[in-house]
């Protein structure tokens, strides 16, 4: 639909205040109507580009994965939705300067599915789904990538960035032969680490430590970023216990000591 196809804003704003959409094609094309109207009404709408709500799609994805989880459906719902406005609106602001649409976006993410999917949708085989990633990284290479590590998001947090490129080199046989050689890269990491003689090797014998942790989490089947925040939330929780007992008790943190802490803490742990 050309721009002069399109319905008013004045009518857009009617049949979105008496919605009759039923199918979710229907209510999708109600939530388009809908950024469409706040893009043109709204003043911080209309003044947003896709940088500045660059960190704000990441905000939202953050608080989706929180929804997940505690299991919360109902933040879950609300999440999604928002997550998918931002979408929507990254799309609209692509549209309305002359880059692509909707229509490009699904044709071309259908396009990739299918084609990167030859075990499903042609005569190749992929049986497991090791050999389906090894086949993922080769058929992006087939489309003109230079380097196997080109598409990896410089936005990402750097434990999923390095998990990320770990995976990808490890679908061309470029790894450990097995966890063992893992584990003993960790040993030497460590020692490496104790005879760092200053901050600036301090530092980087400790970012290859922590390269070789996230190694070994594809040997054990753990994402490192889902592992780290699990037990982020299960210390918070923890130390949650600990605050409540502190502060119950009328006494400041300064006046306890080491040893009466730790008996907190590990009465903590025993709690569920």
């Amino acid at each position: 639909m050309t721009p002069e196809q399109r319905p008013s804003i004045a009518d857009l704003k009617a049949a979105l205040l008496n919605p009759v959409a039923e199918t979710p094609a229907e209510h999708f094309e109600r939530v388009v109507d809908l950024v469409r109207v706040l893009r043109a009404e709204c003043p911080w709408d209309r003044k947003q580009t896709p940088e500045s709500l660059a960190h704000l799609l990441l905000e939202e994805s953050y608080e989706l994965v929180h929804a997940i989880d505690t299991h919360d459906d109902m933040e879950l719902k609300k999440e999604i939705g928002d997550l998918f406005l931002h979408l929507c609106f990254q799309v609209l602001l692509a549209d309305d300067a002359g880059k692509f649409s909707f229509v490009e976006v699904f044709e071309a993410l259908c396009h990739k599915l299918i084609t990167r999917h030859p075990h499903v949708f042609g005569q190749a085989r992929a049986d497991t789904e090791g050999e389906v990633l090894g086949n993922w990284e080769k058929l992006k290479m087939q489309e003109g990538r230079k380097s196997l590590l080109e598409g990896v998001p410089k936005a990402m947090s750097e434990l999923l960035r390095a998990y990320r490129v770990q995976k990808k080199v490890a679908g061309v046989g470029f790894d450990w032969p097995g966890v063992e050689g893992v584990l003993d890269k960790l040993v030497e990491e460590i020692s490496e680490l104790r005879e760092a003689k200053d901050s600036i090797e301090r530092e980087e014998e400790f970012g290859d430590l922590l390269f070789t942790i996230v190694n070994y989490s594809r040997f054990i089947d753990a994402n490192p970023e889902d592992a780290l925040r699990k037990a982020t939330n299960k210390f918070m929780a923890r130390f949650g216990r600990v605050e409540e007992e502190v502060l119950a008790s009328g006494r400041g943190w300064q006046e306890y000591s080491a040893e009466e802490l730790d008996r907190l803490w590990n009465r903590a742990k025993q709690q569920r």
